[in-house]
């Protein structure tokens, strides 16, 4: 088994201290980090949704593979921070007011920061206002929202409207993801544009700018 099947086994498996060690161990055989988070964590990560998805996984396993995917994304971090790659552009990023989850859009501003563009992660549970200062105050060229909760999705909706009254809703592109999300609910509120994952959002940003 080689040292990414490993990885992707770890984090399907919930094993948060082995998918770390895998990870570490693949940086130090010199695999290109990109291919670590595709190939690795995010194709493990995949598997345990997809038996969620046919219950043939449940909350509890979900649970350990996120942790083992965000454990191993740790490792990852400060060398995607560090790309020299040309700046593409800013991305303002965050999880919306009243949801805490963060794995979802860790991926997609590491992928991001990888692709080289400046971000400027604000976290989870942020408020409309902190997204519409952060684009102001950075000058973003886009802001990416992502929601886990059905409910929390609203936010989104919320957050659009703050960028119109703040006067500066056609100087940003707003992207929208996370599991209740799809392209229909993008529409209906009018955001720029829905990815169902990290490499389709950078897909999408490139062609923005």
């Amino acid at each position: 088994m080689s040292t990414l099947e490993m990885i992707c086994s770890y984090v399907e498996e919930g094993r948060v201290q082995e998918a770390k060690a895998a990870t570490a161990k693949a940086l130090a055989e010199g695999t290109d980090p990109t291919v670590i988070l595709n190939k690795g964590l995010i194709a493990g990560l995949d598997i345990i949704g997809e038996k969620f998805g046919k219950q043939e996984a449940f909350v509890p396993e979900l649970i350990t593979a996120a942790m083992a995917m965000k454990e191993s994304l740790e490792l990852l971090r400060p060398i995607f921070e560090r790309s020299d790659t040309a700046n593409m552009g800013t991305l303002v990023i965050g999880t919306v007011e009243g949801d805490v989850h963060d794995v979802g859009k860790n991926i997609v501003a590491m992928m991001f920061q990888g692709c080289g563009f400046k971000v400027f992660d604000l976290g989870v549970d942020v408020s409309t206002a902190k997204f519409v200062a952060a684009v102001k105050e950075n000058k973003a060229d886009i802001l990416a929202l992502s929601a886990l909760y059905t409910p929390t999705r609203l936010a989104m909706k919320e957050t659009l409207k703050a960028l119109s009254d703040a006067g500066i809703r056609e100087k940003v592109k707003v992207m929208v993801g996370g599991a209740p999300i799809d392209q229909a609910f993008c529409d209906l509120i009018k955001a720029d544009g829905y990815a169902p994952d990290a490499a389709k959002a950078v897909q999408l940003g490139k062609t923005w700018l």
